[in-house]
């Protein structure tokens, strides 16, 4: 019999905070909104291409996962629990993290917005 991992959501202060401790961030959107603006220190692993690139995603440690809203992200979390990592779902996404007034840069490092 399979059991689905349990996975489960974090706000955008609480993943911000495990960011700080040293938990790795995804966003997973596209190359486009990114450039625009992200989180400071994520990764970017667009969802088209999450399942090419599984080998930059620690499968012994906890991971969040970021989009815009918190959908495409939570397809993403579903995929990953699936296959055996340890994920945290960003509730609200990177509009949440921005409302929040957490900061965000964009391509070029510097102050960012989302789209």
């Amino acid at each position: 019999m399979l059991f689905k991992k349990s996975t489960r959501d974090v706000d955008p202060r609480e993943a911000k905070e495990l960011v700080e401790q040293g938990t790795m961030m995804i966003d997973v959107r596209e190359l486009s909104e990114w450039n625009h603006g992200h989180a400071p220190g994520a990764l970017h692993l667009p969802m088209s291409i999450i399942s090419e690139h599984l080998h930059k995603v620690p499968k012994d440690e906890e991971v969040v996962v970021c989009c815009r809203s918190g959908s495409r992200s939570s397809a993403v979390v579903s995929f990953l629990s699936s296959n055996g990592y340890k994920v945290l779902n960003m509730r609200g996404g990177m509009a949440a993290w921005h409302a929040h007034g957490l900061p965000v840069v964009n391509s070029s490092g510097v102050r960012g917005s989302i789209i």
